[in-house]
């Protein structure tokens, strides 16, 4: 059984200035499943819908921004949540860091400069455990730090004691103190050299493979979901381009937006210039009719202009929304 299962999802930010009304979709019409035990990988360039996609999924969003329709349910376990119905209350104290943990875009947003790291792990433990005791909190978040690989000093540092990597994993290693069902990362590398980059992936994977959760990470660096993701979707425009295992994508993708990004990726030793889409992304608050990617398409055909694709399957847990990739299956 799947973990999570999302089906036709519109998420749109509507807001009223001066009488005149945007409607922006930012997520329209999204449906996919995560498994337990697995990495999924979330990519595509900025604006796309990825980080309200999962404001969404966490159950983590307020105006303006609203879902339309379509539904986001979890089981966990013999225990299942519809997250666009549960209460705030019991969210904060069933579901949230317990459930799900949400590690951050950006260290520094997690962490409170003025206040030790301990006394963020007491924040945590306090709101979502209920335990006040103290050294009870000390000796389990010591424990967790240890069984990271961390050493137990930066419990006691500041964040800006710590460098960008070492605070990158600190705010993992707080979201997953509870051994959530589901972790979201967030663009976990960004801002992070290439080195500290490996350093950080490999702790997710090390955190994925000890507690057998599931993680879905987000980032538009396809060279990230390389390395760490069992599966891999493709996001243009608020809609699925393409899904499939990260084998496929990487070498036999269908969807031609995907074949770009993967084609971009540059190549040890290559020499050859790389070519770039033409034009830029539309304006979600007044999207293209039919396909969203067809203004910049260099396969359109006239059906691109007019009709939504379908989503297509066309391989074991390969699916692909473009009408060329129909035709062809056709």
């Amino acid at each position: 059984m799947a973990l999570l299962s999302v089906k036709n999802l519109c998420a749109y930010y509507q807001t009223e200035l001066y009488g005149i009304s945007r409607t922006v979709r930012a997520v329209d019409g999204v449906s996919f499943e995560l498994f337990p035990n697995e990495i999924y990988g979330v990519a595509g360039e900025s604006s796309c819908g990825k980080t309200t996609l999962i404001k969404v999924i966490s159950g983590n969003f307020k105006h303006p921004l609203k879902v339309v329709s379509g539904s986001v349910d979890y089981h966990f376990g013999s225990r299942s949540v519809d997250i666009l119905h549960t209460s705030k209350e019991e969210l904060r104290s069933t579901v949230r860091w317990k459930e799900i943990s949400y590690v951050m875009q950006g260290s520094m947003s997690v962490l409170n400069p003025v206040r030790k790291i301990i006394k963020t792990f007491e924040d945590i433990v306090n709101t979502h455990d209920r335990i006040t005791d103290k050294k009870a909190i000390l000796e389990q978040a010591r424990t967790h730090v240890n069984r990271l690989g961390l050493p137990t000093e930066v419990l006691n540092s500041y964040p800006h004691q710590l460098s960008g990597g070492m605070r990158q994993r600190v705010a993992i290693v707080l979201a997953t103190i509870f051994q959530p069902s589901l972790i979201i990362a967030d663009e976990p590398t960004t801002a992070l050299d290439v080195v500290v980059q490996r350093g950080v992936l490999q702790m997710i994977k090390n955190v994925q493979a000890k507690s057998n959760n599931t993680v879905l990470l987000v980032t538009h660096d396809m060279a990230v979901h390389a390395n760490v993701a069992d599966r891999v979707m493709i996001m243009y425009a608020g809609r699925i381009a393409e899904e499939a295992p990260t084998e496929i994508i990487f070498n036999a993708p269908r969807h031609p937006y995907t074949q770009h990004l993967i084609s971009s990726l540059p190549m040890i030793g290559e020499r050859s210039t790389k070519a770039s889409l033409k034009g830029s992304p539309p304006n979600l608050a007044n999207p293209p009719s039919g396909c969203r990617f067809h203004e910049r398409c260099p396969y359109i055909m006239d059906i691109c202009r007019t009709e939504t694709p379908e989503m297509v399957t066309v391989g074991d847990k390969h699916r692909v929304a473009c009408h060329l990739v129909k035709e062809s299956a056709q």
